[in-house]
């Protein structure tokens, strides 16, 4: 009992950092109307926001992986969260004092981008060295609903916030790094096997790794990146529709494109604990989950005049999303042994950040009732899950 509550205690202290990593895209974008007016910039412009952050966390993300494997995962997430709240304070300054602030901000996001790369994928291989392969499907999923949580409440923490001043948002992410850290470096202890020692050696490991398992990690990858580019370019075109088509403004808006994130956080959560009791049901999940985003894809641009569907099918891409998530932390976590999870994971949180980045200017660049991009997503999505339940092996 005294060990079930350590190790609850543990994975509650991880789960803050995917938390906080979530809200450096999240809080924004009810927020992008207000930007846009007040920056003078367009819809692609805003969204280069969330682009510059993500782009810089995919290209990090593989360094600081390997840098984990080597010097340990907490000396990586520690300064990692206090860089991302480093960004923040640049890009918040400059918002405040700059006339024309639009590109320091960016090269804020920048740095904020490079500190989240030692942040959420970390702490999750972190989590596959902590957790025995039975409890492993639990933890990702209780991490992941931790991560859709933070979705889905930082739209409308960022819309009571902007009510200060719209560049508050980037300050509050400073606010909240600190606490973090310290509870990382000082509750969570490393295991210390998990270091590899030879770097020739680590490599060649790797090496024979994605020889072995390459179209399982390919189609793992594939599926992380397609679900993030799917949410994050939908909440971006959201967000433009919820003010155009329904008038909505301030906090209300920040409920609407809190649906979908809920629904992932619950999601998540729910199939992560399913997936620690029916061992066998990860690619199920992977293609039930594909299915749904593909339905969700396909209606979407028929309801976005309706204020009632058009929420509901934001809820159903929560939903799928909350499905196929779990189910690849968990195959990707349990892929590699703890001197290689490190950089095995950071590919896939580097994946990830790709769909984040690629999202909202791919999804910007549609016209109103243009279903074509939609359609294509819906065939793409189709097509992952059944590769996916094809060729995935729980085992």
């Amino acid at each position: 009992m005294q060990k079930q509550h350590k190790n609850n205690k543990i994975l509650l202290v991880l789960s803050t950092v995917p938390f906080l990593m979530v809200l450096g895209n999240s809080m924004l974008i009810p927020e992008f109307n207000t930007i846009k007016n007040i920056l003078g910039i367009n819809q692609l412009q805003v969204g280069l926001l969330i682009t510059f952050f993500s782009a810089s966390a995919a290209i990090t993300i593989p360094f600081v992986g390997y840098f984990s494997d080597l010097w340990g995962r907490k000396n990586i997430i520690v300064p990692g969260i206090l860089l991302y709240g480093l960004g923040g304070i640049l890009s918040g300054t400059a918002a405040a004092l700059v006339q024309n602030p639009y590109y320091y901000i960016l090269a804020g996001r920048v740095v904020q981008g490079v500190g989240a790369a030692g942040t959420a994928p970390i702490a999750m291989a972190l989590a596959g060295d902590l957790f025995p392969i039975e409890e492993r499907s639990e933890s990702m999923g209780a991490m992941e609903a931790a991560n859709g949580l933070g979705k889905a409440i930082s739209p409308i923490i960022g819309s009571a916030t902007a009510l200060l001043v719209w560049y508050a948002i980037f300050f509050s992410y400073a606010l909240l790094s600190i606490p973090i850290a310290l509870m990382i470096w000082f509750w969570v202890k490393e295991p210390l096997e998990v270091k590899s020692k030879n770097s020739i050696n680590y490599f060649q490991d790797i090496n024979l790794l994605f020889i072995d398992k390459g179209i399982y990690l390919l189609i793992n990858f594939t599926g992380g990146l397609m679900v993030l580019l799917m949410l994050f370019g939908a909440l971006s075109f959201s967000s433009d529709i919820i003010v155009n088509n329904f008038d909505l403004w301030g906090i209300s808006r920040g409920l609407i494109l809190s649906v979908p994130l809920l629904s992932l956080g619950v999601t998540a959560y729910l199939t992560g604990l399913y997936l620690k009791k029916k061992t066998l049901f990860f690619r199920h999940s992977f293609l039930l989950g594909f299915i749904i985003l593909s339905f969700s894809m396909f209606i979407f641009p028929l309801c976005i005049e309706s204020p009632i569907i058009f929420p509901v099918m934001l809820g159903l891409l929560g939903v799928g999303s909350g499905l196929v998530l779990p189910a690849t932390n968990t195959m990707i976590t349990g892929a590699s042994k703890s001197s290689q999870r490190g950089s095995v994971t950071a590919l896939y949180g580097s994946a990830r950040f790709i769909g984040i980045a690629l999202g909202p200017p791919v999804f910007s660049l549609l016209q109103m009732g243009d279903t074509h991009m939609f359609s294509l997503a819906a065939g793409l999505s189709l097509l992952i899950g059944i590769l996916g339940f094809y060729y995935l092996k729980e085992k």
